[in-house]
């Protein structure tokens, strides 16, 4: 289904200047006031890749200390990412302590900007002065490796959720960027880990997981479950990637929250499309480097695979709208108290929409929902509340 534009983002602009409640001031007032969570920001990867700091501001990110406080950011997970690659050469491990050290290097840096935060219950307090909280989220459960004791492990170091999968079926279960299914569903592996991310008080995200996978780890979950960093595929049909209506619909039964992505390749169709060539053709091309390898002969680097495939395929402009039509759909579906918000910001190589293009725009995002009749109140939970409802509830499943 294609999505239907209901409101432009000129009259969202339009609504604004003309509505008192809905100003571009008093959107900036509710972001300051309100507690927002993002739980999806790749600024660890940034902090490896380039060593660089987030106390000051710079043109080629999407997440650091002035955006955030403009945007009135107050709880931003920070992902620890390890890629499918780094699963298959055991450096996974590693990387993923390496992250987290980079991330306690910038509080140890700036304490007066940014602080760890590893409870809910702790958010009111740290957030005094100004200063952005800092969760952890792991993406892809390849750190873990078979050794179910390194879930304590990284708990300890501050991770409170786990998406499972990322793009490659691993040890834990299969992913919903692979059409050839390694488990049909979670492996063994996956299961027990569930278990024992209950027993921790550690958030089951279900991003990433093919259909049946996440079905599994819904099931066996006895706390709820987030989706940290998707979309609805109803305006995406056949990409797996984005949660079903289904799928949601359990996810909400079971108390937990659907946070809902801003990359244009999880809320926009034709953007959609092309992450899913992307994929195709990625394959393709690790076909062909085998091949290459087979033969004697160097294989291509990734990077000059993205390289040329960006090239050829710019990014799509789209307007902040096909955001605003994923909370109306959701609202619909499993009402405002089951939606989050987990931008994917830094990790989406800037393919975001206008409007939404780093952390200090979520007054942006204020703005539009209140012209589309949202209320402050729901906008609240959206914001945070309802994700820091779900976390306590984790936290209070945990045996102690």
């Amino acid at each position: 289904m294609r999505i239907g534009f209901a409101v432009s983002l000129s009259m969202v602009l339009g609504a604004a200047a003309a509505s008192p409640t809905a100003r571009a001031g008093d959107a900036a007032a509710l972001a300051r006031d309100a507690i927002i969570v993002d739980t999806h920001i790749d600024a660890p990867s940034e902090l490896l890749a380039r060593w660089t700091d987030l106390d000051s501001e710079a043109d080629d990110r999407e997440f650091d200390y002035p955006r955030a406080r403009r945007g009135g950011l107050d709880v931003a997970f920070m992902s620890i990412y390890t890629s499918p690659g780094q699963d298959a050469d055991d450096s996974a491990w590693a990387v993923a302590n390496r992250m987290i050290d980079a991330v306690e290097a910038l509080v140890q840096r700036h304490p007066d900007k940014f602080a760890l935060l590893r409870s809910p219950g702790d958010v009111e307090r740290l957030r005094e002065g100004g200063r952005v909280l800092l969760p952890l989220g792991m993406e892809n459960g390849a750190p873990i490796g078979e050794d179910l004791d390194n879930l304590q492990f990284f708990f300890d170091r501050g991770v409170r959720y786990i998406t499972l999968v990322h793009s490659a079926n691993n040890a834990m279960g299969d992913s919903s960027y692979q059409r050839e299914k390694q488990w049909n569903g979670l492996s063994p592996l996956g299961k027990r880990a569930v278990a024992e991310m209950n027993r921790l008080g550690m958030m089951v995200d279900v991003s990433h997981l093919s259909d049946q996978a996440a079905t599994d780890a819904i099931e066996l979950s006895t706390v709820p479950v987030v989706a940290t960093h998707s979309a609805f595929r109803h305006f995406t049909p056949g990409f797996e990637r984005n949660i079903s209506d289904a799928l949601a619909r359990r996810v909400a039964d079971a108390g937990g929250v659907i946070q809902i992505a801003f990359g244009n390749g999880f809320v926009d169709p034709a953007s959609a499309r092309d992450l899913q060539d992307y994929f195709v053709d990625h394959d393709a091309f690790a076909r062909r480097n085998a091949e290459r390898v087979a033969a004697g002969e160097a294989p291509r680097s990734e990077e000059d695979f993205d390289k040329e495939w960006k090239a050829a395929h710019p990014n799509r402009q789209v307007p902040i709208d096909v955001v605003l039509d994923q909370v109306d759909h959701g609202v619909a579906l499993v009402g405002i108290d089951h939606l989050g918000i987990g931008s994917d910001f830094d990790g989406v190589g800037g393919n975001l929409p206008t409007g939404l293009k780093s952390v200090a725009d979520y007054p942006n995002l204020i703005a539009g929902l209140r012209a589309r009749g949202h209320s402050d109140a729901d906008i609240r939970k959206l914001l945070g509340g309802n994700l820091l409802r779900v976390w306590q509830a984790v936290e209070d499943g945990a045996v102690r």
